[in-house]
């Protein structure tokens, strides 16, 4: 079932994002601040560049001494203490597809009724929901440290937060036990995002991350993925959870005819949120 809010007439536009140069190399110096070493192909896949470019970003902020070029990668000048999460950093993906991302999640909220219990995993496409959630009175159980202090001071929302390590540069926080208040909460729904959306299911970077979200997908009869259109062309090595599993997933009217035939032939509601406001039900 195929349920499309789109605007009659609005082209698909497909593409990856074209970052510049000093969006790149802060991509790149905090990818190796977070891993002892990281690969040109790792970079690529953050980045969306290709191999060329990153080989010249690379030689350059080795050049400029932000970082030493290794062979097949870089690494950080000072070893790093803590490893973080493999993925781009919250500050560089809040700044991506903005719009889309809003009204991806103002469609997201519209699913909800006041009273509900929900979850909402860490992101910056489910942090866009702070926002229309200011006038709902809502359970809210969230791992992000930004989603929890947003819906605190403007909401009237309950909020409760999982347990764990604090991991800044993705504001979110995880537990790798089992005993964790996570298997204490019930929820309707569960609204999260990904790094992508293909054949075999919803793909992460970081086993951690995976472990994590497994648990929380696990405590919500509803799955409903946030993923805007870019989300189809990213692939992971790491499979988080199976197409059958989601009951729902938003994107933005750039979502491919391709993606959509996926979701279809899977048998998930497709939900499809315009950023210029204007809306219209299609079924297939």
């Amino acid at each position: 079932m195929i349920d499309r809010w789109c605007e009659s007439g609005q082209p698909v536009r497909r593409g990856r994002l074209d970052l510049h140069e000093k969006e790149r190399h802060t991509i790149i110096l905090s990818a190796v601040e977070e891993r002892p070493v990281v690969t040109v192909g790792d970079l690529c896949n953050l980045t969306g560049a290709s191999e060329a470019t990153i080989r010249r970003d690379i030689a350059t902020l080795d050049h400029e001494k932000l970082l030493r070029r290794v062979r097949g990668g870089a690494e950080a000048l000072s070893p790093p203490q803590f490893v973080g999460l493999a993925g781009r950093p919250f500050s560089v993906n809040e700044t991506m597809r903005i719009e889309e991302k809003q009204a991806i999640a103002a469609a997201a909220v519209e699913l909800c009724d006041d009273g509900d219990a929900i979850i909402i995993n860490g992101g910056t496409t489910t942090f866009q929901m702070v926002h229309p959630l200011a006038s709902r009175r809502m359970q809210v159980f969230t791992n992000s440290f930004p989603i929890a202090e947003h819906l605190l001071k403007h909401s009237k929302n309950t909020v409760m937060l999982s347990g764990g390590t604090i991991y800044r540069e993705q504001n979110i926080i995880l537990s790798p036990f089992d005993n964790d208040v996570t298997r204490n909460f019930c929820a309707r729904r569960m609204f999260m995002g990904a790094q992508g959306l293909g054949p075999l299911g919803l793909m992460e970077a970081d086993p951690l991350l995976i472990q994590a979200e497994q648990k929380l997908i696990g405590q919500a009869d509803e799955l409903i993925v946030l993923a805007d259109s870019s989300k189809f062309e990213q692939r992971s090595s790491l499979v988080l959870c199976p197409l059958n599993r989601i009951t729902k997933v938003i994107t933005d009217d750039r979502i491919s005819d391709k993606a959509a035939a996926m979701l279809d032939a899977a048998e998930v509601t497709l939900i499809v949120a315009h950023s210029g406001g204007a809306q219209k039900n299609v079924a297939s």
